[in-house]
């Protein structure tokens, strides 16, 4: 059931000259210290998630992980030990004496239907202004949700850009010898939090991606022995197959308002991209070889469509308009470039370069302008945007015979790059938009 969280106190801005700014494009050179004490309750009270002193203390630490993910912020260490009276009044002689420039606050309340409010208030230490202020509620279950939401206000009001940690990643879990793994749906929390499996490993699963809705995904399945798309209702469980004729489909992904899914078909020695109508199932194609045309990827306002296709003699980024129109070729250099992924701002196109042996993360703009490599190891694929579109998961195998995958994340400044802890090795994430 979608948890649905309420707007108590509207956002409050600082005026103009107070307000401390990150800037989101230099990467982790200075990370602005913030601290983030305990949440006080504003009445010791139990829950079905336990005590509100005991959430209030979990809560601070979700927010302090979150912003240190980033590698904009340094959480502090907190010198004042938060009262309920200091969250709408902090102390900021006291605040001063350390090295935090933002101090974000907050509280935890029970309520009488069962559920919690987390209210959360950042502020500017040196200036004593208020930046933000927000509450939420949901289940004692959700606190979690509401911790990230709080740590989205903080991120928005303190570099322009909307947040990402209030969101969730699916991806392949991968276990078992290298030439027999077994490959498992599983979905988590952005954070790796509230880890679960979709699937038992039964049939070979690839390429999982969210709708819009987020309750759907699409990915490819060996089920049956029919290698082809399938679509899977997080809420329910419930799978169908998409692609029922005889040839193999594959490598499908939503369109921006859900309505249709773009994935390969192969057939007669040929591999070309169709859409598909969800509703009434029509199915159009839109390239018509030669070769393997595939991983399509839709612009943000679904206007055009970027894929790979080897019809030039090697793996290459070409896009077209949504109908199937306009196709050119956008990436060019040395070597090969596959697994595009257009960014929810609309602004570049992430994809893998294959090159002096590697394979690398890059990013280039649509026309296929800037091109810049972020990672430099042995073998990075499978980008994907985070909701807004600053950081590119990726899932990363190493070298030798174990064959290791794991999930690493990187911003666009190529800094900061992180290891996505999951409980088995895991590839092909797909990150979702941010909850509702």
């Amino acid at each position: 059931m979608r948890i649905l969280f309420q707007l108590l106190v509207l956002l409050a801005t600082a005026p103009a000259a107070a307000v401390i700014r990150v800037d989101i494009n230099s990467g982790t050179a200075s990370p602005l210290p913030v601290a983030v004490p305990t949440f006080p309750a504003t009445a010791d009270a139990a829950t079905a998630a336990g005590t509100t002193s005991a959430l209030g203390n979990q809560v601070a630490a979700i927010i302090a992980a979150d912003l240190g993910s980033s590698g904009l912020f340094r959480p502090v260490d907190a010198v004042v030990v938060v009262v309920p009276a200091d969250v709408t009044a902090p102390r900021f002689d006291a605040w001063r004496a350390s090295p935090a420039q933002a101090l974000v606050t907050g509280n935890v309340t029970a309520n009488p239907d069962g559920g919690v409010t987390v209210g959360c208030y950042a502020y500017d230490v040196a200036s004593s202004e208020e930046l933000a202020r927000q509450g939420f509620v949901t289940t004692a279950a959700n606190w979690r949700r509401a911790a990230h939401k709080c740590a989205d206000l903080v991120y928005a009001r303190l570099t322009g850009e909307t947040g990402y940690f209030d969101s969730r990643i699916v991806y392949v879990s991968e276990t078992g010898p290298k030439t027999t793994r077994i490959k498992r749906l599983a979905v988590m929390d952005q954070d790796g939090a509230n880890h679960r499996f979709l699937t038992n490993g039964q049939n070979l699963v690839l390429t999982p991606r969210f709708a819009p809705n987020q309750q759907t995904l699409t990915y490819m399945s060996f089920a049956e022995n029919r290698p082809r798309v399938w679509l899977y209702t997080i809420g329910t469980g419930r799978q169908e197959a998409i692609g029922e004729g005889a040839n193999m489909s594959f490598s499908p992904r939503f369109s921006p308002d859900g309505a249709r899914l773009v994935y390969s078909i192969s057939q007669n020695g040929t591999t070309d991209i169709y859409r598909m109508d969800i509703a009434n199932r029509s199915v159009t194609r839109l390239t018509h070889g030669p070769g393997i045309n595939t991983s399509p990827s839709y612009s943000p306002d679904g206007s055009r469509i970027v894929f790979e296709s080897d019809r030039g003699g090697g793996q290459q980024i070409y896009t077209m308009n949504a109908d199937g129109s306009g196709q050119q070729r956008i990436s060019f250099g040395e070597g090969r470039a596959g697994t595009p992924v257009w960014s929810p701002r609309g602004d570049l196109i992430a994809f893998t370069r294959l090159t002096t042996g590697k394979f690398r993360i890059g990013v280039m703009r649509p026309d296929g302008s800037g091109e810049r490599l972020l990672t430099n190891a042995y073998q990075d694929e499978g980008p994907t945007w985070s909701p807004n579109g600053r950081v590119v998961l990726f899932f990363r195998t190493a070298a030798g015979r174990t064959g290791k995958v794991d999930l690493h994340s990187i911003d666009l400044s190529g800094t900061n790059e992180r290891t996505i802890k999951t409980p088995l090795d895991a590839s092909d994430p797909a990150w979702s938009p941010l909850l509702p």
